[in-house]
């Protein structure tokens, strides 16, 4: 519309305007029905206002304060007064001022004549008064501010962007402002506005696809719309050099215009969660000016995609806006779209012998769970996290762990990274998810181990010389995450004892980390610590219990130190066909086979109880590197009294 300033009617480096057809198709044909749709760096937010509609909820963001505000205006939720604006624009267009103020003091006869400059620090003043008395919402201020910068771009003498001005430009242009093109309400009732790093907002948000558009190159979107970024913040600082700049802070200058492109980018998309991620990105590569050149490779953008899910690329030919006169033959835009493995089980931190992540789909087949899950032999607690019940009893015999499972079940995420963190740097471990392996003159397929030793063992025999406290737990658990394949171990005095890791605090642990406390915080657990035996009290026909011992025919580091014997797994069994008496419902897992081995009192105390054996399909070779006899089958099952 003519008489209306519609969210394209700007002029912006990478805008996909013309590009909307495309990804629309795109998202039809490999998406389906999406119900959210996340644009993370919105810039203009020309591809979040595409998908805007009743069905859809937007979730729209860009750490540029004059694009956050023109989000505000057409995604915002807050009711405006559309006659009150029309007023006040009316006003504006008519104003005629003499009086010089901090644009015109600035800025006169660069983007724009001495005239044009006074209206619009007048206006930008007026603006900010009536909305100080009350005249108008915070949607209201962003409407007439967006109504505002658009009319200010529409006639600025420049080439589209404010590194410079046109010398010999046309300044004679007049300054109008417009009513926007912000469309209905009912569009925006469940919209989301952000003006956020990336990076640290997708640890927030969800969405069934998430789009991802960020610089592509080192030409920093601050300097190129610092103008606007001023008239928008509108704090009056000092400006310099021939460009009329403002010192432009750390808060909006972004880490992918640097060599720092693929570490940010990898941890971004380490940390979405949504069930398609989907990358614009230009074939750019090496080609144009320097500063035009690529800070991504194709190799950073799929490596980092990959590791979330399937990955498939798609393009269209596209002639590119450049800042400069550069004219590249064979441009093409691309979609990169990831279809994120969907996994129905969050997996445990902690990298506990004999953890059954893999197994829980068959488990849960066989499960036939009560009001209360019963973990009896917790661990590392994947079973039980994972159970449809809202009550999950957990017990482990060993108290650290009991102690670390509740750790990481009590804390927020963003709390206890924070406690990791402080724990990383204090002991000087490696942080290779923000740093990466070169900075610590390491390479990823032999790890960080040999430079965390020392800070390693250290923070080793911190912790077991300390006395049981909420810190000795965090310094277990850091200690958890830079051990041999991040397991637990204690000798016969209750040492921890396992040597350093060649990994660290990556993203894959934290990913681990996240989901399990975000799972979590949505059921009511006990966490106790004691024998079985003592868990009769607390269990009745009401709850379903899951027992996952240490395996009599195995060697595993939790039945070292004659911690489990031949007298435990009778106590076991008899504790069991108690809880049958009962009528409690209970599942066991256990081996009835292994290495030339049948677990006979097993199979016996099935057959005379009549017990169902269910058979597991696994595969615990890389366990059980203790034993040099590798030939025999071994058979793991499920023993139900259902």
């Amino acid at each position: 519309m003519a008489d209306l300033y519609s969210l394209e009617n700007r002029r912006y480096l990478g805008s996909k305007a013309k590009l909307l057809d495309f990804i629309h198709k795109i998202v039809e044909e490999k998406c389906g029905a999406i119900h959210s749709f996340a644009d993370i760096f919105g810039g203009t937010g020309n591809v979040g206002w595409s998908f805007n509609d009743i069905k859809t909820k937007v979730i729209i963001n860009d750490f540029l304060k004059s694009n956050y505000l023109s989000y505000i205006a057409f995604f915002g939720k807050e009711k405006i007064d559309v006659k009150k604006l029309k007023s006040i624009i009316a006003i504006y267009n008519n104003v005629q001022t003499d009086e010089d103020n901090y644009f015109s003091f600035n800025f006169s006869n660069t983007y724009f004549n001495k005239n044009n400059c006074r209206k619009i620090g007048f206006i930008r003043d007026d603006i900010d008064n009536r909305y100080k008395t009350g005249e108008l919402n915070e949607r209201e201020k962003a409407y007439l501010v967006t109504s505002l910068l658009y009319a200010m771009d529409h006639i600025a003498n420049t080439v589209g962007h404010y590194d410079a001005y046109r010398i010999d430009g046309d300044l004679n242009k007049k300054l109008t402002l417009k009513m926007l093109n912000v469309g209905s309400l009912s569009q925006n009732k469940n919209n989301e506005v952000f003006n956020e790093d990336a990076n640290d907002l997708v640890k927030k948000i969800e969405s069934d696809v998430v789009y991802i558009d960020p610089p592509y190159n080192s030409r920093q979107y601050c300097d190129a719309y610092h103008l606007l970024e001023n008239v928008a913040i509108w704090n009056k600082p000092d400006v310099f050099g021939v460009a009329k700049k403002m010192k432009r802070g750390k808060d909006i200058k972004s880490d992918y215009c640097t060599q720092k492109a693929p570490t940010s980018f990898d941890n971004l998309i380490q940390n979405i969660n949504s069930k398609f991620i989907i990358v614009s990105f230009n074939n750019m590569g090496t080609k144009g000016a320097g500063r035009s050149q690529s800070k991504l490779s194709d190799e950073d953008i799929i490596k980092s995609l990959s590791k979330r899910g399937k990955v498939e690329v798609f393009s269209v030919e596209y002639n590119q806006f450049t800042t400069g006169k550069t004219d590249i033959k064979g441009h093409q835009e691309r979609l990169f779209v990831c279809e994120v493995f969907q996994d129905k089980y969050v997996k445990s931190p902690l990298n506990y012998t004999g953890g059954k992540f893999k197994l829980l789909p068959q488990l849960f087949s066989f499960f036939k769970e009560g009001e209360t899950f019963v973990d009896v032999f917790g661990g590392g607690f994947n079973v039980g996290i994972n159970s449809n019940c809202n009550k999950i009893i957990y017990n482990d015999k060993c108290n650290q762990l009991k102690r670390l499972i509740e750790l990481i079940c009590t804390y927020d995420y963003e709390q206890l990274t924070a406690k990791i963190k402080e724990i990383i740097n204090q002991y000087s471990l490696s942080d290779t998810s923000t740093k990466g392996y070169e900075f610590y003159g390491c390479h990823s397929n032999d790890g960080v181990g040999k430079y965390n030793k020392p800070g390693y063992e250290k923070l080793k025999k911190d912790y077991n010389s300390m006395m049981d406290s909420e810190q000795r737990d965090i310094l277990l658990l850091v200690l958890v995450f830079y051990s041999f394949n991040n397991q637990i171990r204690f000798n016969s005095r209750g040492e921890f004892n396992l040597p350093v890791g060649k990994r660290d605090f990556n993203d894959s642990t934290k990913n681990n980390l996240k989901h399990f406390i975000s799972k979590a915080k949505t059921k009511n657990i006990v966490f106790m610590s004691c024998d079985f035996d003592s868990l009769k009290n607390d269990i009745d026909t009401n709850c379903f219990v899951y027992c996952d011992p240490p395996y009599y025919l195995g060697i595993a580091s939790y039945n070292e130190n004659k911690g489990w014997s031949k007298d435990d797994e009778i106590r076991l069994l008899n504790f069991l066909s108690y809880l049958n008496r009962k009528g409690v419902k209970f599942a066991l897992s256990n081996l009835i086979k292994h290495k030339g081995k049948e677990h006979g009192l097993l199979i016996t105390w099935c057959k005379e109880n009549n017990f169902k054996v269910n058979i597991i399909k696994s595969n615990y070779s890389n366990s059980n590197y203790h034993i040099t006899n590798k030939s025999g089958e071994s058979v793991e099952v499920l023993v139900t009294n259902f």
